[in-house]
C-alpha cells in the first residue's frame, strides 16, 4: 500500500488491455524522474500502448492515471501535461523549421519566443534551418525538430515512439542528454525504442512487449 505522504505517480496503468491485440493486461507506476523505456518486435504493441498513454486509442479493458484521476474524466488535462511523438513528425512541409515550431508551441499552449526558438534549434544543429520549408529537411533534421519542439513544449510527461528514428550518433547523443535533462527536472517519459534509452538505470523501467506476449497474464513494471 503507497504511505498516505507518498507522491502520486505522474502516470499510472492497472489492467491495461488493448483494443488491437497482443499482451494481456500492464500494470505499471511512472513517477517524477522516471523513464518506461517499451522495448520489443514490430508489431508487439509498443504503438498501440503509447497510443492508449496518450488518450488518442481506447483501452480495450482497465484504465489510465494520472494525479487527478482517471485520464478518460479529463481529456483536456491530460493533454496539457502531455507530449506525444508519434513515427510522424508532425510538420507541415510548406512551414520553414521556426514557422513550424511557433506553430505547434502555439497549439500545445506553450508559445516561445524566436530567439527562444532559435536556440533550441541551435541545439540541434538546426540553426542553418531556421528559414528551411520542412518539405526541404532530411529524415534526419525533421526528426530534430520535431524532437526540438517536444523539449522546448516541457511538458511533465513525454510519450516518445521510437524517437531514435532517422538520427545520426551525435543527434542520438543529443537526445539521451534531453531526456536525463527531463527526468532531472522532475519530468517522466515513455519510451518506445529498440535502443537503450542512454539514461541511468536507476531512473529506468524496462517493458520488453515480447516478453509480456509471451506471459499471456497480467504484468507489473517496475524500476530494476
Amino acid at each position: 500500500m503507497r504511505p498516505a505522504d507518498a507522491p502520486l505517480p505522474v502516470l499510472s496503468a492497472r489492467g491495461l488491455v488493448s483494443r488491437r491485440g497482443g499482451p494481456g493486461a500492464l500494470d505499471f507506476d511512472l513517477h517524477a524522474g522516471q523513464l518506461l523505456n517499451v522495448q520489443g518486435a514490430n508489431g508487439s504493441g509498443k504503438t498501440s500502448l503509447l497510443r492508449m498513454l496518450a488518450g488518442l486509442l481506447r483501452p480495450l479493458d482497465g484504465g489510465i492515471f494520472d494525479p487527478d484521476g482517471d485520464i478518460r474524466r479529463d481529456p483536456s488535462a491530460h493533454f496539457a501535461r502531455t507530449a506525444y511523438l508519434g513515427h510522424g513528425n508532425g510538420l507541415s512541409g510548406d512551414l520553414t523549421a521556426l514557422e513550424n515550431l511557433r506553430c505547434s508551441l502555439h497549439v500545445a499552449g506553450t508559445p516561445r519566443r524566436d530567439d527562444a526558438i532559435a536556440a533550441c534549434l541551435n541545439d540541434w544543429r538546426l540553426g542553418a534551418c531556421l528559414h528551411t520549408p520542412a518539405a526541404r529537411l532530411s529524415q534526419g533534421q525533421g526528426r530534430r525538430l520535431a524532437l526540438a519542439a517536444v523539449v522546448l513544449g516541457a511538458k511533465p510527461l513525454w510519450l516518445l515512439d521510437e524517437p531514435d528514428a532517422g538520427l545520426d550518433a551525435a543527434s542520438l547523443e543529443q537526445l539521451a542528454q534531453a531526456l536525463g535533462a527531463h527526468l532531472a527536472a522532475g519530468g517522466a517519459a515513455v519510451v518506445a525504442s529498440h535502443r537503450a534509452p542512454g539514461t541511468p538505470a536507476h531512473h529506468t523501467q524496462t517493458l520488453n512487449m515480447d516478453d509480456y506476449a509471451d506471459a499471456g497474464n497480467a504484468v507489473s513494471v517496475g524500476i530494476a
